[in-house]
């Protein structure tokens, strides 16, 4: 059941039908709400998107690592990265 997963384009066209506009309204409507979850993120904050799930950053602390091509062990400093949870609703549609 592997299928292409669905380009800008092909969204950008889908949410223009489904909304009734044009492509270019919805591509500035993709776009801002990209810029949008992107800034609160970065910024430490999280977003949540009705249905779909929260975009929010997490801090991860400093850890030991292992290289797999050599072996070699070495402390990776802190960082931080998105974590992503999926809606009750999105995975109740998936799972049935």
């Amino acid at each position: 059941m592997t299928t292409k997963p669905m380009t800008k384009t092909q969204l950008i066209a889908a949410l223009a039908e489904a909304t009734g506009s044009d492509k270019a309204s919805a591509k500035r409507c993709l776009e801002a709400l990209s810029e949008i979850v992107t800034k609160e993120v970065a910024g430490g904050g999280a977003v949540v998107l009705p249905g779909l799930g929260k975009f929010m950053c997490r801090d991860r602390p400093e850890r030991m690592v292992r290289n797999p091509a050599t072996g070699e062990q070495f402390k990776k400093p802190a960082d931080r990265v998105v974590k992503v949870v999926i809606a009750k609703a999105l995975k109740d549609v998936i799972n049935n």
